[in-house]
């Protein structure tokens, strides 16, 4: 049976049509393909120790053939990180930006791939295809594994590491556990801002209080997606010949009334945190033979906060001007888990991951913006924008995946000893469907005159488009599978492993974006001045003399519709000798097809297509042709590793790695659409010109693993990339910022990585309780714009993101009587390029920020662990630099959470 990916109602039927003739958007039959799994259906819980934590990831590092690093759950729980992004900050080489988008090896978020159990998931971002993997909590982690070397059953898109979330599988016993939490912010105490919103707000999910009306959706389609007066009479005068532009007027008031408009911005206690999570599974003998195991596990977690912040942004030309946000958000995350295993014997077994994501941020600020006439050091008035923003994402996947082996068990159950000499033959599959949804029902942005005094007085600007309306939808979906078959043989001295597979996956993506504009040009002052819900009133918006009106704003380039796919088949041969060396030398193929085109939801005219040339049916099938890309391409992987036991250490190995990949544009970038990117806040054009960047990595490692649990780590590397994939700065109007996506010539990587771990007890007797535990990253970039930049200030500058060092620091300690557990753990990254300028204006730098953070653990029963978290010990805050002159800062606050769990 076969199943479109692309469900029905969502797209125009053209889109259908043209991404089925680009990219075959048809999946393929979902029979018994599937993937290698990474870990077995044991879940062994360890409670305690996070040197013991660490200890048991050792014997992974050393089984793999290449460099990847391991954070265990334990190791996650201890140091206190909520979300997997907060988490990766601790590994090797890994920054943070934005709390959300992890930086490997100084390689920008794009250049990092994310995935779940091994399977390519979608993202809701609305501005990337990469996961935020601060909407996944680090309850449903069993472990994370970044992989920093290439290897031929890895995608091919692959820069700076790779991710691999891999979630909890099915306990050995019954478990069940029950844990609630509260918490608070430094800067988010007193009143918090907000505004009246929906029914189910707290569930983060809006009840359709916010959502566009069905009368305004209707309307668009009657009036042929515009609301000028002149194109409603057009359509009245069809029924009624007699209709006046009065007629029209009035009509288009009546919609304006369909709006949700009770967005008066006021001041609330808030709530205080909450947290609260429940696990249960079990597993069970089938029959009367201890060989049949079936088990489930099944979680929920629920977190809701209110944060507080202040931030200042002012131009380095005008470093005395500035702007002054304060906004609040409520953030709700949902999630839920459920999970099945069937173990037949010791040979086979299959088991299933459900996960249910819902994060939601409602944003609500106020910010007053100040110019020459309007001074920010007088500040007795100001242009005041009031914006209420609320986004909903979420994230539903469904996996399955197999493990299969030829062992006694199996030849017990089919054949017998004739089947012996394929002993060790192994096959592993997965298959993977999930949809990412992002909503912002009603994203409200409104213009106003603040006078201060007292009282104050706000006004909002006489204008037609006074009020901003944004209503977005975006919906991803990715459907993947792949199977691996591998086959052991041995001699005297050689061990061998022969493996081969194939992977598939496809993603489509549907980005829609409607925008009304609310206001007046002939209003009376008096009709202007108050609270915004009296200003938009239905008294004021039907009163015919004060000239209220509703547009459809925007331009038709912000909506858009991709797709990307991947044939991927590979081989590798893995050879071992005497247990000395390990060479491990691999080939991948991938097939790569991928189409953005720009849409306009509004056009009800004909094929919805934004052509860039007139022309008709011609324009836009060149517009088709024009927005397919394909490559296919074979990607080269090569690891040695030397091992010596004894060598300074217990266990040692020296890695060498060299491998080909390829990282491509994100499906966003591909299209002609623009869009504002939510960090910066600049405008973004797209380039269906940018073609895939190309990478040569180079990789030394040296492990030496010692016998008390201490181990070090030094690794050396080198990426050369040519044509990298870089947002540069564009020409824009003096109060905007605007960047492309274009391809640089060239860019270059070089670094050095350094790891520990140390049991104190070595060092003094009196120190047994406590371990040492801490990296080092050295990084070295360089980025050569090339001819296709436009006048960039620094032709060669570093890679945007790229920090000279970082580093974190771990101190723990556990007592004798296994009764309490500390940690304090330090991170701290360099200076880092946040934005290139051109045309003579400076770069912009992210400073350091030093990050020191506390966890306390106290086990008063076996059932029962109180713990404390404290957060910006040192109370740093955010800042970008300009040429010295500091363009915007933000007071991040210290936070203490706590929270009490009791496990059976």
């Amino acid at each position: 049976m076969k199943k479109n990916v692309i469900k029905k109602g969502v797209l125009p039927a053209f889109t259908v049509s043209a991404l089925s003739l680009a990219i075959g958007a048809v999946a393929q039959e979902a029979g018994s393909d599937g993937f290698a799994l990474n870990k077995p259906i044991e879940e062994v819980v360890v409670v305690g120790r996070l040197k013991s934590s660490a200890e048991n990831v050792v014997m992974e590092r050393l089984e793999q053939e290449v460099a990847i690093d391991f954070l265990s759950s334990d190791a996650i729980g201890r140091v206190g990180d909520s979300t997997v992004a907060a988490a990766l900050r601790r590994v090797p080489g890994v920054t943070l930006v934005d709390d959300k988008y992890v930086f490997v090896r100084g390689l920008g978020e794009r250049y990092s791939s994310t995935l779940l159990n091994g399977a390519v998931v979608p993202s809701p971002d609305l501005s990337r295809s990469v996961i935020p993997l601060d909407i996944f909590p680090t309850s449903i982690v069993d472990s994370l594994a970044v992989q920093k070397v290439h290897s031929a059953d890895m995608p091919a898109a692959f820069g700076g590491g790779s991710v691999d979330i891999r979630t909890k599988g099915i306990p050995t016993d019954l478990v069940f556990n029950i844990e609630i939490g509260s918490g608070m912010n430094t800067e988010s105490d007193g009143n918090f801002l907000s505004y009246s919103g929906g029914g189910d707000d707290a569930l983060g999910k809006d009840d359709g209080t916010r959502a566009l009306s069905s009368a305004l959706t209707q309307a668009l389609r009657t009036y042929g997606g515009s609301f000028d007066r002149n194109d409603i009479l057009a359509e009245m005068r069809k029924t009624n010949p007699n209709a006046t532009i009065t007629d029209a007027e009035t009509v288009n008031r009546q919609l304006a009334t369909e709006l949700y408009r009770k967005i008066d911005v006021y001041e609330v206690s808030g709530d205080p945190d909450f947290s609260a999570e429940a696990n249960l599974g079990n597993r069970f003998y089938l029959g009367d033979s201890e060989e049949t195991e079936f088990g489930f596990l099944a979680g929920i977690a629920y977190d809701s906060q209110w944060r507080k912040k202040k931030s200042v942004s002012r131009s380095v030309t005008e470093s005395e001007e500035a702007d002054v946000k304060n906004e609040t958000t409520q953030n709700v995350s949902l999630t839920a888990n459920l999970g099945f295993g069937l173990r037949l014997n010791e040979d086979h077994y299959i088991e299933t991951t459900s996960l249910f994501l819902r994060n939601t941020d409602d944003r609500v600020s106020i910010t007053d913006e100040y110019d020459l006439d309007k001074p920010f050091s007088v500040g007795s008035n100001s242009d005041r924008v009031f914006k209420l923003r609320y986004e909903q994402r979420e994230l539903e996947i469904h996996q399955i995946r197999g493990e299969h082996k030829l062992g006694e068990a199996s030849r017990a159950l089919f054949g017998g000893d004739s089947l012996a000499m394929l002993d060790g033959l192994g096959f592993d599959w997965f298959y993977s469907d999930s949809e990412s949804t992002t909503e912002i029902p009603n994203e409200v942005s409104v213009q106003t005159n603040h006078q201060f005094g007292s009282p104050s007085v706000t006004s909002v600007v006489r204008d037609s488009s006074s009020a901003d309306y944004r209503f977005t939808e975006l919906e991803d979906q990715v459907e993947s599978y792949g199977w691996e078959v591998k086959m052991p043989f041995s001699t005297r001295d050689f061990a061998f492993e022969v493996s081969g597979g194939a992977e598939y996956w496809q993603k489509v993506r549907t980005y829609q974006q409607t925008q009304f504009g609310l206001g007046s040009v002939s209003a009376s002052n008096e009709a202007l001045t108050g609270s915004l819900a009296t200003v938009y009133s239905d008294q004021n918006i039907l009163n015919q003399s004060l000239g209220y009106q509703l547009a459809v704003a925007g331009s038709n380039s912000e909506s858009y519709l991709a797709a990307n796919r991947v044939d991927a088949y590979y081989g590798k041969f893995d050879v071992t000798w005497q247990e000395t060396w390990r060479v491990v030398a691999g080939l991948r193929y991938e097939d790569y097809q991928q189409v953005g085109l720009t849409w306009d939801p509004l056009d009800f005219t004909g094929i919805p297509v934004v052509t860039s040339e007139s022309g008709g049916q011609e324009a836009i099938a060149k517009e088709l042709q024009d927005a397919v890309f394909t490559n296919d391409d074979t990607y080269t992987s090569l690891a040695a590793t030397y091992m010596r036991p004894g060598f300074y250490a217990e266990d040692f190995q020296l890695r060498f790695g060299y491998s080909e990949t390829t990282v491509r544009p994100d499906l966003r970038e591909i299209s002609k659409a623009s869009y504002i990117d939510p960090i910066t806040g600049a405008l973004v054009f797209g380039n269906p010109d940018v073609t895939p960047a190309q990478f040569k990595n180079y990789d030394v490692r040296a492990e030496w693993f010692f016998s008390n649990g201490d181990n070090l780590t030094a690794s050396l590397f080198y990426k050369d990339i040519t044509d990298p994939i870089e947002q540069f700065q564009a020409a824009a109007g003096d109060t905007n910022t605007a960047v492309e996506i274009i391809n640089a010539e060239s860019a270059t990587i070089t670094g050095v990585e350094f790891e520990f771990m140390k049991d104190l007890a070595d060092v003094s007797n009196k120190l047994m309780p406590f371990f040492l535990q801490g990296n080092l990253t050295l990084l070295d970039t360089e980025l050569v714009a090339g001819s296709k930049a436009d006048a960039p200030t620094n032709p060669t500058r570093d890679l945007v993101g790229a920090s000279k060092y970082s580093a974190n620091l771990i101190l723990g300690y556990d007592a004798p009587n296994e009764q309490h557990s500390a940690t304090l753990s330090y991170n701290v990254f360099g200076e880092r390029l946040y934005f290139a300028g051109r045309n003579g204006e400076p770069d912009a730098y992210e400073q350091p920020f030093n990050s020191l953070d506390a966890t306390y653990s106290y086990y008063p029963t076996e059932a029962i662990i109180v713990k404390l978290k404290l957060k910006n010990i040192l109370d740093e805050s955010l800042k970008i630099e300009r040429d010295n002159v500091v363009t915007f800062s933000e007071d991040v606050g210290q936070s203490l959470s706590a929270s009490v769990q009791y496990q059976f």
